[in-house]
């Protein structure tokens, strides 16, 4: 329980019986929809921490969130069989993860990956989407984002410190991030990291490497388009790093005609993906939110 930090810690099993884990923020927020937050593909839980904050305590609608860590990041245990760690298994737990909590259905955030996974819950268990955000994500992924992410994490230094750790994130993307303050460098070393007696080590399965190492990306990717056009009766915002390499300024024109409904919000000075704590980001969201769920229930 970590209650002072403002969340506790939910553990729970998958499907197959490995031990994972959530961060449940505003457990006595009800009668609005609940917020379940997706991080990206090595990310975890601690992403969304001050997202999630301001949307069960700040918030003009507190609400409950539950942020999600996949097999094999965070808190959640590592799989043995790496072939577990695609998007469908995850899609799987999530469910799983919200059945244990008794969540019928939410809105939904998904950095990356975790707008993957709303792609497949779509076409799976559509009715537990209440309203999507995807951040710097669509059906379409590009080449030359996918090779960014091989790069760095194949590359990924072994900081000493954490000023080091700073120092590496900053020279890997600081041109993409340029709108990043040095509280917000600090705050993304803290989400990516864990501290062992061997120092800072990335807070993930080193297999996750791997796995990413392993896509040919000399062959093209394949789009997701029927799973997104299965979105399209579900409230949906995007949005948008202004400097982002994974998800095209022409994709997003695409979803538009895909989605008529769709809303978008660019976030200059950020790249894949932005950080959702920044800027006027929380309150856009919230109202967004707020909102949709009105619209979808009438007085």
């Amino acid at each position: 329980m970590s209650s002072s930090e403002g969340f506790s810690d939910f553990f729970y099993s998958a499907p197959d019986g490995l031990r994972l884990h959530a961060r449940i923020y505003g457990e006595a927020n009800s009668g609005h929809w609940p917020v379940v937050c997706l991080p990206g593909l090595t990310r975890n839980a601690r992403d969304f921490h001050e997202l999630a904050l301001h949307l069960s305590t700040r918030a003009q609608v507190p609400r409950k969130v539950v942020a999600f860590d996949y097999r094999g990041r965070g808190q959640s245990a590592y799989d043995a069989d790496i072939s577990h760690y695609n998007v469908g298994v995850e899609a799987g737990d999530i469910l799983a993860g919200l059945a244990a909590l008794g969540i019928e259905a939410a809105a939904f955030i998904g950095t990356s990956r975790g707008g993957l996974i709303i792609h497949v819950l779509g076409m799976t268990q559509p009715a537990v989407l209440k309203a999507i955000v995807f951040n710097d994500i669509g059906p379409v992924i590009e080449a030359v984002g996918l090779a960014h992410i091989q790069s760095y994490l194949e590359r990924a230094p072994k900081p000493r410190t954490f000023a080091e750790a700073v120092d590496a994130q900053r020279s890997v993307h600081g041109q993409d991030f340029s709108a990043l303050t040095d509280a917000d460098w600090a705050r993304m070393v803290r989400a990516l990291n864990r501290e062992t007696d061997q120092g800072l080590l990335p807070d993930f399965d080193p297999k996750l490497v791997d796995i990413v190492s392993g896509l040919d990306l000399t062959q093209p990717l394949p789009s997701l388009w029927p799973q997104f056009d299965a979105l399209g009766a579900i409230p949906l915002l995007t949005i948008r790093g202004a400097n982002s390499r994974l998800l095209s300024t022409d994709t997003l024109r695409q979803m538009r005609v895909h989605h008529s409904m769709m809303e978008t919000i660019n976030v200059e000075g950020q790249g894949h993906a932005p950080f959702l704590e920044t800027s006027d980001l929380p309150d856009a969201i919230a109202a967004f939110l707020d909102r949709v769920e009105r619209e979808n229930n009438p007085k």
